[in-house]
């Protein structure tokens, strides 16, 4: 499926990005699924607000509850001072988390491609599993800040396997948030790990390396339909989205079978419900 040019540029770089893997159809029918899901979310039902600028103190039940069904999440700035959504439900949501591939039909076909699991073993997965999937809103004006991290911090694996595939949904740019990486950042250690005990959760610091400014990140900027392949050691993020246009994007991370997946990461699954790969 790769190039060998390809697969160099990813063991240099951390990344790669894959223009046109989605049709236009195939973005639109998702798109469709997740706006159904929002409209038929009841906002006034116990929701979270999900941030990573102070994670620890807004993980809560509602997160922790969602790694293995379906729940939709608030921006930070969707409320007003009384507490009420100040723009319209459909634009107020952050993302959808974190079992859609597995229990959303529309989800599970745009997530099981053959040609998703060629990538991942040319990425080096030899048995490529699904955590995790987040459809990601980036809204018009509020769009959250996602702080400098690394995915390994949340999926941690002995060796580290875990693998982003994000798909764009719509052109992501400067102007509406796209992601910053720091080329071959990946090759740098693991700063925290994010660690699960039941009910309770903590950040635990590995590392004391500054993350990436300005003068290392590079944006990846990319049209609708692109995938973006990222190792799970490489520092990203992406910048508040104060304009007019939304960045839907969609997100999965993958593992592999071969490692050891730490039992102190904060998605589990049992035999009741298996973790699966792309197929």
């Amino acid at each position: 499926m790769l190039t060998d040019a390809q697969k160099q540029q990813y063991q240099r770089d951390g990344y790669i990005v894959l223009p046109n893997f989605k049709t236009p159809q195939e973005i639109a029918t998702l798109r469709a699924r997740a706006a159904q899901i929002v409209n038929e979310f009841d906002p006034n039902a116990r929701t979270g607000i999900f941030s990573t600028i102070e994670q620890e103190k807004t993980t809560d039940d509602y997160f922790l509850g969602s790694d293995n069904t379906v729940r939709c999440f608030f921006e930070e700035e969707a409320f007003g001072p009384d507490g009420q959504l100040k723009q319209d439900k459909a634009l107020s949501i952050n993302k959808i988390g974190h079992a859609m591939h597995d229990l959303d039909p529309v989800f599970r076909g745009f997530s099981t491609d053959v040609r998703l699991a060629a990538v991942a073993r040319d990425l080096g997965l030899a048995d490529a599993q699904v955590w995790q999937s987040m459809y990601i809103f980036k809204q018009p004006g509020i769009g959250g800040e996602v702080r400098w991290h690394q995915d390994a911090t949340y999926f941690d694996t002995d060796p580290v396997s875990v693998t982003t595939f994000w798909f764009a949904l719509e052109d992501a740019t400067l102007q509406n948030g796209c992601m910053w990486a720091e080329p071959g950042g990946h090759r740098g250690p693991m700063r925290e790990r994010f660690l699960r005990d039941g009910d309770e959760v903590r950040m635990e610091k590995l590392s004391d390396l500054p993350w990436p400014d300005d003068s290392t990140a590079v944006p990846l900027e990319c049209k609708a339909g692109s995938l973006v392949c990222f190792h799970g050691l490489l520092p990203h993020y992406s910048a508040p989205n104060r304009s007019t246009v939304s960045r839907h994007a969609y997100t999965l991370h993958v593992t592999d079978g071969a490692t050891e997946y730490s039992p102190q990461n904060w998605i589990q699954r049992d035999a009741a419900f298996p973790v699966r790969g792309f197929l």
